[in-house]
């Protein structure tokens, strides 16, 4: 085992471009590492620009960043749905490690985490021990209700939210 690579949980805290305390999934079955972004564009001279983030999040500051260097990557979820996304180059503060790694930008609302960091990104820097949480994942508010309604009818239950 190589001593030099530090040793992070599953969820931790991350400063990128100068934002501070995002939480950040740790995830080493993602090959890549994606950001929530919005305000996404490429103008007419071909250069990307976007927003960290979106309105809705408190990590939102309304700057803008441009980028000449990038690229796509056609990225395929764990169901197989695939969708083309933009990729470039951030920086990054994890571990107490300052790096630069490319980054896929998309809107992340509907995740826990607006940032995913992929084994690419942890390979050569960083030992994940899954034991370790920095960041608690929230619960989703409906989780104990569907719960309850499964255990007072498990046959209604699945025929209402499994036979569409």
């Amino acid at each position: 085992m190589n001593s030099d690579l530090t040793v992070i949980g599953s969820t931790e805290y991350l400063s990128i471009e100068g934002i501070d305390h995002v939480p950040a999934k740790i995830d080493t079955g993602a090959d890549s590492s994606s950001i929530w972004v919005s305000d996404l564009d490429v103008s007419e001279s071909g250069t990307l620009s976007f927003v960290l983030f979106d309105k809705n999040s408190v990590f939102y500051t309304g700057e803008k960043i441009e980028r000449q260097n990038f690229s796509v990557l056609v990225v395929r979820s764990s169901t197989g749905h695939e969708e083309i996304r933009y990729r470039t180059e951030l920086s990054f503060v994890l571990g107490g490690k300052p790096l630069k790694s490319q980054f896929t930008l998309s809107s992340r609302e509907k995740n826990h985490f607006p940032i995913l960091i992929g084994r690419k990104t942890l390979a050569n820097h960083f030992l994940v021990d899954v034991s370790i949480r920095h960041v608690e994942k929230p619960t989703n508010p409906r989780t104990p209700t569907l719960n309850a309604e499964l255990k007072a009818d498990p046959y209604k239950f699945h025929q209402k939210h499994f036979n569409h």
